[in-house]
């Protein structure tokens, strides 16, 4: 049997208490993982400005080439996992078996994590805007005639991550080059990813000190989002919820994505429909960047009519099919769960699910012993109906019809809003809008992102603030 040992700063821990991995397919176990109590993750916490040293002992330009070869040992090669090694061909298909991600999609996920390790050093350059590495080596420098200095904020940055993406893992990397040590806490059915993430930079050269990785319960897991003066939480809003107010720590949770239609584009929906689609069923629906709303001045039943046309050609496959495009849930009764919420929103007068028409099959699938739900297109005739900014974990997504000159006060917050306009006054509007985190000018889709132009927050400037500094020759 497969163990996932604790990560310790980097010494590999076996606790008594364990949780077993299924395959969400046949219920049979794949792997056991060592479980942390906080008492231990608060131990592991006292000391980790020791472990900081370690890492920065270690220069930024360094710390760079070993992200560029992580990156290749993470996809190619063989890594440990436990007591014994994880080819690349295992980590792929223990992803997927536990998770209900499709092997297809596991492999671009893969992909996603070797390019933001492989451009980390125009990542970093992004993120900090062109300053020098150097300057965080020394604490200080010059740079085109100006003093600088930036005074790092946390000895670790703290993670509790999620089950639902493989490639939100990429959101953290630069933690390492930026030489802050991390504290992982890995989703109860996806600890493959980090723990992997952790041996291809071990392997590369980091010093393992660098890496805490904590399976543990939720409660075990509020020792990393209080003790770590910076962190990040992954999840829906019954678990970031309560951290919205604490500055320490970046929430990522529903993102309420969507694309917006100025009314000199909308005539032309027909152009965009493809980018549309992409937008919401990519990566299985599954990440805050997927469209969840398409928000239109006009035409919206034939949009949405479009639309769920479009969709309803995705079909459930068998996980290890290469043309499989939607994951399973691991847990089928959250299905429908799920289903059945819709179905009773949808009760509610000025909605109407267009993709059951179109499809004659039930939204809920059962294929290869997983549990599926179908794309959902919904065509709102009232922006304030429940369903017209709602987010699920799968290819689900509302067309709303709005005015334009209240489109911007109907949305609501939204990650990423793609704009497919050439209006200068709506344009206008949309570049003073305090609800949108991320911005697209044009037919682009909401899931295509930018990593030195973060949809969610800068890690630099969360790891790092700058300060007044100046500096004086002593006298000889």
């Amino acid at each position: 049997m497969i163990h996932i040992p604790i990560l310790r700063w980097g010494e590999a821990y076996y606790s008594l208490k364990r949780s077993a991995l299924r395959d969400i397919r046949t219920g049979e176990p794949v792997a056991e993982m060592s479980l942390a109590n906080g008492g231990l993750i608060g131990r592991d916490l006292g000391q980790v400005a020791e472990c900081q040293r370690r890492l920065a002992a270690v220069g930024c330009e360094e710390l760079v080439e070993i992200c560029g070869r992580a990156a290749e040992v993470f996809v190619e090669g063989e890594l440990p996992l436990g007591e014994g090694v994880q080819s690349p061909q295992e980590y792929i298909a223990q992803l997927s078996a536990t998770t209900g991600m499709p092997q297809s999609l596991c492999r671009r996920n893969s992909e996603k994590i070797r390019l933001a390790l492989s451009e980390m050093g125009g990542v970093l350059d992004g993120l900090t805007r062109g300053i020098s590495l150097s300057v965080l080596d020394a604490g200080w420098g010059t740079q085109e005639g100006r003093t600088l200095s930036y005074l790092r904020q946390a000895d670790a940055l703290g993670a509790v991550l999620p089950n639902n993406s493989p490639g939100v893992h990429s959101l953290w990397l630069p933690a390492i080059p930026l030489k802050v040590p991390l504290a992982l806490k890995p989703g109860s059915e996806e600890p493959w990813t980090p723990y992997r993430i952790a041996q291809a930079f071990i392997s590369a050269g980091c010093p393992p000190e660098a890496f805490g990785f904590y399976p543990c319960d939720y409660g075990a897991a509020t020792q990393i989002l209080l003790r770590c003066e910076r962190s990040m939480v992954f999840g829906g809003e019954a678990t970031v919820g309560p951290w919205r107010a604490d500055p320490r720590i970046e929430i990522h949770g529903p993102g309420r994505s969507k694309i917006l239609f100025g009314a000199d584009s909308v005539d032309e929906w027909e152009e965009h429909l493809e980018v549309m689609a992409a937008s919401v069923a990519e990566n299985g629906g599954r990440s805050c960047i997927n469209a969840s709303g398409v928000w239109v001045p006009s035409r919206g039943r034939e949009i949405a009519e479009g639309l769920a046309r479009r969709l309803a050609q995705i079909e459930p496959r068998a996980l290890d099919d290469a043309n499989a495009e939607l994951a399973a849930f691991s847990k089928p009764e959250l299905a429908h769960r799920l289903s059945e919420l819709i179905d009773r929103q949808l009760k509610t007068p000025g909605a109407e699910d267009l993709t059951a028409k179109v499809r004659g099959t039930a939204r809920v699938a059962e294929i290869g012993g997983c549990t599926f739900l179908r794309p959902t297109v919904i065509w709102c005739e009232d922006p304030q109906h429940p369903l017209a900014n709602a987010e699920y974990l799968f290819p689900f997504v509302s067309v709303v019809e709005v005015g334009q000159r209240q489109v911007l006060e109907a949305i609501g917050p939204t990650l990423v809003a793609t704009a497919i306009t050439e209006d200068e006054l709506f344009i206008e509007e949309l570049l003073a809008c305090t609800s949108v985190d991320r911005l697209n000018l044009g037919p682009m889709q909401t899931n295509r992102i930018s990593r030195d132009q973060p949809h969610e927050g800068n890690l630099f400037e969360f790891l790092y603030r700058q300060r007044a500094f100046a500096t004086i020759p002593m006298r000889a």
